[in-house]
């Protein structure tokens, strides 16, 4: 039997999740209890006494900036993914491309910080605190790489008759990944930033 190609073909578990959504999930999932563990060492790390530069250094003011910029950007990712069940190939990729452009200007933000604080002396190797933070921002700063990289790759395949109402799994899936990296952000700014432990 030939489907058509605006049929989308049923991938639900007996929970009457798409089984793809629900091994995304489970991946999630996973992905907290290892944030969970670079908090954790965070917070220890930076109770302890160290000599050199630690709070007094970072730059909160940017950092909150910046933040406004990555949390804004979930929005255009939720009006990426309503755009694409609806149909509207154009707005999806507008969407898509401005949720490209602000993760891009989060990371090019950390970027700059991480510049700046070197300069300052918080190095990775300065103290604890600096090991700890360098880990903890710069892995959540990886995550976001890869969130951008695999943005990019739906937006270029966007192009094509392969996401709409027919397919829009892919594109929710991406979806809940900038979620997750908006949201550990979340966490991660009070705890890093604006709480001295």
């Amino acid at each position: 039997m030939t489907m058509s190609a605006h049929t989308q073909t049923e991938h639900h578990t007996t929970l009457g999740l798409d089984h793809r959504k629900l091994g995304f999930w489970v991946f999630l999932a996973s992905e907290c209890v290892f944030f969970m563990s670079l908090i954790i060492t965070f917070i220890i790390y930076s109770g302890r006494p160290q000599e050199g530069p630690t709070h007094e250094v970072l730059n909160i003011p940017l950092t909150a900036f910046n933040t406004f910029v990555l949390l804004t950007s979930s929005l255009s990712m939720v009006l990426a993914v309503d755009a694409t069940r609806r149909g509207d190939k154009r707005q999806m990729q507008l969407w898509l491309l401005a949720t490209i452009l602000m993760g891009s200007f989060f990371i090019g933000v950390q970027v700059f910080e991480y510049r700046e604080l070197m300069h300052e002396g918080l190095t990775l190797t300065s103290n604890l605190f600096g090991m700890s933070f360098y880990l903890l921002t710069g892995f959540h700063g990886a995550h976001v790489t890869f969130g951008i990289l695999w943005l990019i790759v739906v937006f270029i395949k966007s192009f094509g008759d392969t996401f709409g109402p027919h397919n829009d799994v892919p594109v929710d899936i991406m979806g809940l990944y900038w979620h997750f990296v908006d949201l550990v952000w979340v966490f991660l700014f009070p705890i890093v930033y604006l709480i001295k432990w």
